[in-house]
């Protein structure tokens, strides 16, 4: 009774975990939810806590937090109407001419080059069945700025659907994000003349080509290079990035440091706030005047919202600026700047943005790194110091608490992000911890500080030599990722838990921060889930989507249909499942027919033409396999005696399968089916 007590005054801390709650719940539904019935729900959740409260009942708190989950169904439900916006429809194979704006350079994709186009035509298409936004990839970004407006032939397509049953589905953040559509162009855009765009869309594209200008100075300054990584780091811009650097970043756990995100706004804000607070207590006449704290403060603010502007407003940054504005916010109002009351109004004001953020797996690990953090601030009890100690046991009192707080905040961040990163990426960096623990200071006192103070300096002609200063240090960075990423084993590949396991793991993660007592530690066991949680038997067999690709499993690897091309999806479902892909390339192709070889564990064939087969390929597909694919929409013959056999049309309904052998014979999980009828499904 008496740990109970001690929640009372805790217990407002979990009206965002409900509300985040009812948004999953919402996404999470097989089929379309009418509002009216979620309004209902939520009506009488309100009347019932208006009498509990009326009562004095001890059923108040239950209450108020059924009504949080209602609150966060209806909210995502809304949200979905608001952002309801035209679809290209599947099965377009056929080139397009797109006339419109190039609103922003994306990350690259596996493909190339990424840019964000909004279509003012779309040949084929009246207006009102026009996107807003397509994503498109081009050759050469660099012919592209944002703000550029062009014509290209594309063959455009629904936005991808997961790349295997259950996997992160792209189509549903494309859905939020307003991209009606995907592909990728047949020759170089041509500059043309439009109309002068809408307000909004103008300054968008106003802001962006800023960011662009800023990154081409940088690259300039800074060389390909270095300038690259401050490019990703400043305006978030990832075009330039090579291969290599992303993937070594990732192999030491440092790729978060390429992505805005809340490590940077803290940077960027804390920089201000102390360097503005050292400026101040340097003149002793503004000391005694100026509340050097409170103006600090203002001026974090104000670095926060403009960093936030120059980097694009990615969700991850937003997320990040709201959770430190609230700090600066607080110190202004004379309150504590990190607490986790304060944690929790960011976590509710992003999710009533955006509902859909609580499957994002940036969302997921920011705020359960954060709150890990906050709730270790708060139990962390600062060592006593002496009084009279001469200076040198003093400074190694003070090295000596740096480096086991920079051990314990290091270590708590990655448990706290463990689980997502296994769950959504299966990728663990073996040597994270100290790789993040060796670069921290690199990229808090030398990188971030000099890109700012450069950045803020370049239009006064003085920022070259700091950027050029800050190209050391990420130099430095550099090298150190290629050291680690190249020591034995630096990178784990986990397979995937069910998907009930990561809301249990959240669940027991949030218990652990928000509880106060012993009794905070029931939840371990729930946070661990992800990692404890008994995996399902790997498949025997993999088809993606579109039916261009597939894989059997020999192993504990993935052999391709594909090893030089399609590799995207089936890089995600082998690493999903646990699995590694064998690059040498072992079907025998012929005439577009691709056959497993004979010491195949599956006999597994696949037919690459758009146009149906023959009588003659026919045979040849079915000869003795198991399991044949045919990307083209055909009517199956008789004669075949495969086992299954999934054409085209199968395929637009099922979306990517995978199968699986057993005595009683195939069976197979599909990846619509699971998605179930929603907006921004192929069944929709």
């Amino acid at each position: 009774m008496e740990q109970l007590l001690s929640q009372i005054e805790r217990w407002v801390l979990w009206l965002p975990v409900a509300f985040g709650l009812g948004c999953a719940s919402y996404l999470a539904m097989p089929r379309e939810p009418l509002l009216w019935p979620l309004l209902m729900a939520g009506a009488a959740s309100l009347s019932v806590l208006v009498w509990a409260n009326r009562y004095r009942s001890s059923l108040f708190i239950p209450c108020a937090l059924l009504l949080a989950l209602s609150a966060g169904m209806v909210t995502a439900k809304l949200r979905t109407i608001q952002v309801a916006a035209p679809l290209i429809s599947q099965g377009t194979s056929m080139p397009r001419t797109v006339e419109g704006y190039v609103v922003d350079v994306l990350s690259p994709g596996a493909s190339g080059g990424r840019i964000m186009v909004a279509p003012v035509y779309v040949e084929g298409l009246e207006p009102g069945q026009t996107p807003l936004r397509l994503r498109v990839t081009v050759q050469d970004v660099m012919a592209t700025p944002p703000g550029s407006a062009i014509r290209l032939r594309a063959i455009l397509n629904a936005p991808p659907s997961p790349a295997s049953p259950g996997a992160y589905d792209f189509a549903r953040r494309a859905y939020y994000d307003g991209i009606g559509g995907s592909g990728f162009t047949l020759g170089a855009p041509r500059q043309i003349l439009l109309d002068a765009p809408p307000l909004r869309l103008g300054t968008v594209m106003a802001i962006n080509s800023l960011r662009w200008r800023v990154s081409r100075y940088l690259l300039e300054v800074m060389g390909e290079a270095n300038g690259a990584v401050a490019a990703a780091m400043v305006s978030g811009h990832e075009a330039w990035l090579q291969p290599k650097q992303v993937d070594d970043m990732r192999a030491a756990g440092l790729a978060h440091i390429l992505s805005i995100s809340g490590l940077h706004m803290a940077i960027v804000g804390g920089f201000a706030f102390f360097a503005v607070r050292v400026l101040i207590a340097a003149v002793p006449g503004l000391a005694l005047r100026v509340n050097g704290k409170k103006l600090a403060a203002m001026i974090g603010l104000v670095a926060v919202l403009l960093y936030l502007g120059l980097s694009g407003a990615p969700a991850p940054a937003v997320r990040a600026a709201i959770t430190a504005s609230l700090a600066f916010l607080a110190i202004l109002l004379d309150r504590r700047a990190l607490t986790l009351h304060g944690l929790a109004i960011a976590a509710l004001i992003v999710l009533m943005i955006e509902p859909e953020a609580i499957a994002d797996p940036g969302f997921q690990m920011s705020f359960a790194a954060t709150a890990a953090l906050v709730a270790l601030a708060e139990s962390w009890t600062r060592p006593a110091r002496e009084i009279n100690a001469p200076w040198f046991i003093r400074m190694v009192q003070v090295v000596t608490t740096g480096l086991v707080a920079s051990l314990v905040v290091s270590a708590v961040a990655g448990l706290a992000t463990g689980p997502f990163a296994i769950q959504h990426f299966n990728r663990v960096a073996t040597y994270g911890l100290i790789a993040n623990m060796i670069t921290e200071p690199l990229t808090g006192f030398v990188i971030m500080p000099g890109l700012a103070l450069g950045a803020v300096l370049a239009p006064l002609g003085l920022g070259a030599p700091i950027l050029v200063a800050s190209g050391w240090g990420i130099s430095a960075l550099s090298a150190l990722s290629a050291w680690f990423a190249a020591l034995p084993a630096a990178m784990i590949t986990i397979p995937s838990a069910p998907a009930l396991a990561l809301p249990v793991a959240f669940v027991g993660l949030l218990w652990i921060c928000l509880w106060r007592g012993r009794l905070r530690w029931l939840g371990v066991p729930a946070a661990l889930a992800v990692s404890l949680w008994p995996r399902p038997p790997m498949p025997d067999v993999w088809i993606a989507a579109d039916g261009a690709n597939g894989a059997y499993r020999q192993g504990a690897q993935a052999v391709l249909v594909q090893t030089d091309a399609k590799r995207f999806g089936a890089d995600l479902w082998a690493r999903r499942r646990g699995l590694t892909v064998d690059e040498r390339p072992q079907f025998l192709c012929e005439r577009k027919v691709c056959r497993s070889p004979q010491e195949a564990t599956v006999a597994l064939s696949l037919w690459q033409g758009r146009k149906a087969p023959d009588q003659v390929q026919w045979q040849l597909l079915c000869s003795r396999t198991e399991v044949v694919i045919v990307r083209a929409d055909a009517a199956v013959p008789s004669t075949c005696q495969a086992q299954m056999v999934f054409t085209a049309r199968d395929l637009a309904k099922s979306g990517s399968i995978e199968l699986w052998r057993g005595p009683q014979g195939w069976r197979w999980l599909e990846a619509e089916r699971l998605r179930g009828h929603r907006p921004w499904t192929a069944q929709w």
